[in-house]
């Protein structure tokens, strides 16, 4: 069976759908509009989490994010693991797809990290290949998420900014923009988040992502910030978005939590703030465009 595609409201905010919520949110009265899903959990061919999946399909739009493709690893992709994806999205019809830039694999081995690259042309070479066959695979464009990161790999031979501002004008593909790995990354680096958002092609934004993060020390003492999805999004992540949203109107948001998995109403209210941002703006626009 084929899922008929639907496409992602502008006006309410998604969350990454977790199984202990399934009751929960089909059986009360929500504002959430869209799930996404993490597609590696998704490659079998029945079992209740299927069915899970489909009974969603059927009501919601989706969107599907991979952890696996390993998109800048030296290695070439596993074209099994891009063939079951493929079937996947396929039978599905999600409105979106997404990886990560990052490597989670090397001669075989595979780690449960998102890993960093160093930025360098050579790099930038494999993680273009790569993407482009993706796309050409799955016959769909691909999302890029910017990484969170804790250490700088050398050498580095363009900022992230660049390599990512490179791979897409070279791919086509869309960007997927994680304020919160922005907020955790420029706090554990030392630099401007919003600099870096400038320096992004926002042109090509297509999906955003919001989440929480803890606080640790690093060994000097300095804080140091950990993408764990465990938690409520920040109040610095909120005033990003917010600065976002109002810059360039609505755009897909999705709220992540992973870890500490809360109650169905608590992840709920999440996605209602940021849904009522987005409709801030939406009235904002269309205000604009009757007194023009």
């Amino acid at each position: 069976m084929v899922v008929e595609a639907l496409q992602i409201p502008l006006d309410q905010a998604g969350v990454g759908f977790k199984p202990q919520h399934f009751e929960a949110l089909t059986a009360t009265d929500h504002q959430v509009g869209w799930f996404e899903f993490h597609a590696e959990n998704y490659m079998l061919d029945g079992g209740p989490v299927r069915r899970q999946l489909f009974q969603l399909a059927e009501r919601f739009p989706l969107s599907f994010h991979g952890v696996g493709l390993s998109i800048g690893a030296m290695d070439g992709l596993d074209a099994d693991h891009l063939g079951r994806l493929k079937r996947l999205l396929d039978t599905l019809q999600p409105a979106l797809f997404s990886e990560n830039l990052a490597w989670s694999s090397h001669a075989g081995a595979f780690f449960n990290d998102l890993l960093p690259l160093p930025y360098t042309t050579s790099v930038l070479n494999t993680v273009v290949g790569h993407i482009d066959q993706v796309q050409n695979t799955l016959g769909r464009q691909m999302l890029l998420e910017n990484p969170a990161t804790y250490l700088v790999l050398e050498p580095q031979e363009m900022s992230e900014a660049d390599f990512i501002s490179a791979v897409i004008a070279g791919t086509g593909c869309g960007l997927l923009l994680d304020l919160n790995n922005v907020y955790v990354s420029a706090v554990n680096h030392g630099f401007s988040a919003e600099d870096y958002i400038s320096q992004l092609p926002l042109t090509a934004l297509a999906e955003i992502h919001l989440a929480g993060h803890s606080v640790d020390q690093d060994d000097a003492g300095a804080a140091l910030l950990i993408d764990s999805h465990d938690r409520r999004v920040s109040a610095p992540v909120w005033a990003l978005y917010r600065q976002l949203i109002d810059r360039l109107g609505p755009c897909p948001t999705l709220i992540e939590w992973d870890g500490e998995i809360p109650p169905w109403p608590v992840l709920a209210a999440e996605a209602d703030i940021a849904a009522e941002i987005l409709q801030r703006s939406e009235r904002r626009q269309n205000a604009h465009a009757m007194a023009g």
